[in-house]
This record gives structure tokens, sequence and C-alpha cells, in this order.
């Protein structure tokens, strides 16, 4: 169902029962704003045209595959805004006895092929307009790589180095309390995403449980395995961007082990993506994060760093003994013959797209290159692996755990494990052919297919009726 509301303030107070057109609502002392129409104040994040938002970026690729597809003006419309937005404000008494308000946002783009899917993040930079272009970006992800999902998003704008752990554990509850109405496991399932882990996953569950009255654990993804999470999710995005790197290769009839990588960020994403390669024999030349970077001509020890990070300071990279101080603007113009950027957004703009050495970008990151820069490379012949496949083996591997959640029948690491690389060739593949035959980006390629697949499911749904 589509909504269309245009503005709903619920306030909530202990034992007051409050229905609407569309909720049933108990709750404990919060307030939030529903609507479809976000006004321009909520959007804190000014942007210039070299430096589009992640929600600026997405609809371009979008609409550059609607262009393609002659897509029906009034379908374009439906699939470029969310079905629905909420904007919540958390109250928060600070063991200090100080006391905030934090805003909370929850983006619900499109169920037409499944329950919502995306995760949730804590960090400084969240407002709705990051919040809706990622959740955009989930509904085409999941599309692209045919797992029946539609996509959400949802974010906390604190930066959560400044809070203890009870105040994240008390933020988190208050949050999954604001949104609870709108979610659950058939409804909108969310996920660990920046600054978020299983711990939070957990609490989200205790959280979940308490307000249901009943065992709701599969109403998130990528939670601790006592709670139900399923082996092999923590390092799945990592592992799914190298299945994904390895079946180019294959379509391209190159040996991996004359391949020279570089890895822009070695959090989870890019340090998984790292081992992973180089089990196949790949040379990770550099890699890097926040504190700087680092190269070695030989191939560097990932193990070895694996294992340097687990105890250096804030599990930075700054200090390795082992290889040669590189800054994040070398590693993105090494001479390379893979980049993979797994950090940030906007890191390949119109300003180094020309000085890109490597033949091949894999996308681990949402969406490091700009659509400028996007051009630049493609007239340039150099091959982009997109985001919305490359990094998709997370929400993969997250289907799974909610899969077993459903059946209380959980798989060995083996079966995950073959199952995503599956899936991922599957995609891949699916992808690769309609390039070549239609002779067009693997972006777009990815985007049409996507885009067809939640029209197709419309359509079955007699939306156009």
């Amino acid at each position: 169902m589509y909504y269309r509301i245009q503005e709903a303030r619920f306030v909530l107070f202990y034992g007051i029962l409050i229905f609407t057109d569309t909720l049933l609502c108990i709750f404990t002392g919060f307030s939030f704003t529903l609507e479809t129409e976000v006004t321009s104040q909520m959007v804190s994040k000014q942007t210039t045209p070299e430096l589009p938002s992640l929600a600026a970026a997405t609809q371009h690729f979008f609409q550059e595959a609607a262009a393609h597809l002659k897509l029906d003006a009034g379908m374009m419309k439906l699939l470029e805004n969310p079905q629905r937005e909420i904007a919540v404000q958390i109250p928060l008494v600070r063991e200090d006895g100080s006391f905030e308000a934090i805003s909370g946002f929850r983006v619900q783009h499109s169920n037409a092929r499944g329950p919502f899917k995306g995760g949730i993040r804590f960090h400084p930079s969240v407002n709705m307009d990051e919040v809706r272009g990622l959740a955009a970006l989930m509904t085409w992800k999941c599309a692209a790589v045919n797992i029946p999902y539609g996509g959400a998003k949802g974010g906390i704008s604190i930066e959560p180095r400044n809070y203890t752990k009870r105040e994240l554990k008390a933020i988190t509850r208050s949050f999954i309390s604001a949104i609870m109405p709108v979610i659950g496991p058939q409804i909108d399932i969310p996920a660990p995403d920046v600054n978020t882990s299983a711990e939070t996953m957990g609490w989200i569950v205790a959280k979940a449980n308490e307000l249901a009255g009943t065992d709701v654990r599969g109403i998130v993804t990528g939670k601790p395995i006592e709670l139900g999470g399923s082996l092999g999710r923590k390092e799945a995005t990592g592992k799914g961007v190298a299945v994904i790197t390895l079946r180019l290769l294959e379509w391209l009839g190159k040996d991996p082990t004359q391949m020279k990588i570089a890895v822009q960020g070695f959090g989870n994403n890019g340090s998984y993506t790292a081992l992973y390669l180089a089990e196949a024999g790949c040379k990770i030349v550099a890699v890097s994060d926040v504190s700087g970077g680092f190269y070695k001509e030989d191939g560097l020890d990932i193990p070895a760093l694996f294992e340097y990070v687990k105890t250096s300071p804030n599990h930075l990279l700054a200090g390795y003994p082992d290889a040669k101080p590189i800054s994040n603007e070398e590693l993105l113009e090494a001479d390379v013959d893979i980049l993979i950027p797994a950090a940030l957004e906007n890191q390949i703009t119109t300003a180094n797209a020309n000085n890109i050495k490597a033949s091949i970008i894999v996308e681990a990151a949402n969406a490091p290159v700009t659509p400028d820069a996007d051009k630049i490379l493609r007239q340039r012949g150099i091959t982009v692996v997109p985001d919305i496949l490359a990094n998709a083996g997370g929400v993969i591997v997250s289907y799974f755990e909610w899969v077993q959640n459903q059946q209380c029948l959980y798989w060995d690491i083996d079966t995950v494990n073959g199952k995503l690389t599956g899936v991922m060739h599957q995609a891949f593949d699916d992808i690769w052919n309609l390039a070549k035959e239609q002779n067009i980006p693997l972006r777009t390629a990815a985007y049409v297919i996507a885009i067809q697949r939640v029209v197709r499911a419309l359509e079955q749904q007699g939306v156009f009726i």
C-alpha cells in the first residue's frame, strides 16, 4: 500500500492509546512526525553541483536508466518519491543529568517487492535528505540482486563517540519505541549501518520484544548469533565485493594473481574485501582509512593488518610499520589495476577522475563516484561496477538471516557463503549480459533491471488498473 499522508503528528504518553487513519499506536512518552513531504528546513546539509548529496546522485542514476527505458512520467514520479518519511525527536537525560532532544529518521521508499529493508546509522551528518537517498538506493539494490525486499533506511543524528554505551542504548531503545508501529518482521526490517553493530541490533530486539509482548527477533538482521543472527553476516558485504570483483575478472579473462588492487577504507567492508581478494591471490598494494594509508609494491600482508588494527589506537591504521605511508588522495590515483573505494561517498569527482589510473573501479561504498565523474570515467573507458551490485552482499546475507529466523532453522557457514556466491554471480551475469546486449554501462544496466522488476511487481498488484 502506498501511504499518502500529508502530516500526522503524535504526542504519546504512558498508557494512552491513539488511533489514526493508518496507525494504531501504544507508546511511552515520545512525539514524532509522519509525513510524505518534508520541508526544506529538515535538510541541513547543503551541497554543491560538484559534490551532490547521495539522494541527488541516486536520483540522477535512476533518471538516466528511466530515460533509457522510456519510463512513463507518472511511474517515474511514483518511484522517485518515498512511500513514507518519519522524523522523530528522542528525549535523553544524560548520565550527568543534562537533557537533550535528538533527531532520528526512518524513510521507507518502496515495498513493491517485499518488506522494507535498510540499516540504521548513527552519525552527526544524518538528515532526512541523506536517509531518503539511502532508502531509494536500497530499493534498487535489492531489486538488482533479485531478493524480495523493498528499500528503507534510518538514522540518528549523533556523534556516538560523545555518548556512553548506556546512553547509546537508551537512544536506540527510544528510537525503536517511536518507530515501532511502522517496522516489523513482515513490514520493515532494520540492520546495522555506520556506527551501529550487532550489539545495537540486540538492544533493538530486546525493546521490540518488550513492546510486542512476544518474540519478534526477525525485526532486525545483523544481530548477534545468540539472538538468531546468521553466520557470515559480519563479513558479508566485503565478501560480496570480492565475489563480484573476481566474477568480473573471470568475464574479462584476467588472472586474479596478476592484479594489483588499492582499497580505500579499512573498516568492516574494506578490510574483508581486501582479505578475501588477497586469499584469491590478488596483490593488495594499498589500503587506507581516516588516519591515512599505506602502500607496498610487493603487496601488503592483509592478515597482519587485521591483527594490527585489533590493538591500535581507535583501531586505525596509523602507525603501521611495514609499509610506506600515503594519503587517501594518493591511494585513489595509485598505479593499480583495480580501485575499490570502500569508505564514503563523493571520493571520485571531476577533480580527480582524469587522474585515476585503475582500469576497473568496484564501488564497495555507496555513491563513491559523483555523476559528473562517472561521465568522465565512461569516456575514458574505465569499467565501473556500481554500488547497488558490488556492495549488496550485506543485504543478501541479511535476507538469509531473515529466512532462517522465519524457519527457525539455521545454516552452516558453507551454506551461507555458497548461497551468497550463487546470488551474486546470477545478479552480475544478468547485469553484464544486458550491458553488452544494449551497449550501456554496467550502472545503467543494473538500474534498468532493478526498475523493471519493481515496475512489474506494481503492475501485478494492479496499480495501473
